[in-house]
């Protein structure tokens, strides 16, 4: 590709995946529930990276780990996340989301979804096509949320075992 059709095709995503990124979010957090944005952003991340660590979720949020520890617990208690201890080592935390919380992230999903269509309808079949190659493209060059993320608690999240309770 010449170098100024190369330049002109990066000025392009770049002015277009912005405001495509913002209507999603905007969406995402319409539809959030009763769930603040902090911890609506913290399902979304544990959604992609499952198991991630309570360093990986502060750092994520930009917050101190008393901060997240504090707002994990509440997750926990109203059944959003689980909290696990790693396998190789018991004070390393891997957070997971729940059936209840993946049901709140489906929903803003699901609404997202049908709002995008919305504003895609308008667009002629021929233009649909031409959109779907280009997001191909996109995602066969900086590939996609399904790639596998790296592993956050250090070790497959199968070594993550439920955190004993006062019970056990």
């Amino acid at each position: 590709m010449p170098p100024a059709l190369s330049e002109q095709c990066v000025r392009e995503v770049l002015d277009a995946v912005p405001p495509v990124i913002w209507f999603m979010r905007r969406q995402m957090r319409r539809h959030r529930g009763q769930l603040s944005l902090v911890q609506f952003r913290v399902l979304v991340r544990l959604a992609r990276e499952p198991a991630a660590s309570l360093s990986a979720v502060a750092e994520h949020l930009g917050a101190s780990l008393p901060t997240v520890s504090r707002l994990v617990s509440t997750m926990v208690g109203r059944g959003l996340l689980a909290r696990e201890a790693g396998e190789a080592d018991r004070r390393r935390v891997c957070l997971t989301i729940t059936p209840q919380g993946q049901a709140v992230l489906d929903l803003a999903r699901k609404e997202t979804q049908r709002q995008m269509q919305q504003k895609l309808a308008s667009l002629s079949p021929s233009q649909q096509a031409t959109l779907i190659e280009a997001m191909d493209l996109l995602k066969g060059i900086f590939g996609t949320f399904a790639d596998p993320p790296p592993e956050a608690c250090g070790a497959p999240s199968a070594a993550c075992k439920p955190e004993p309770t006062l019970a056990d």
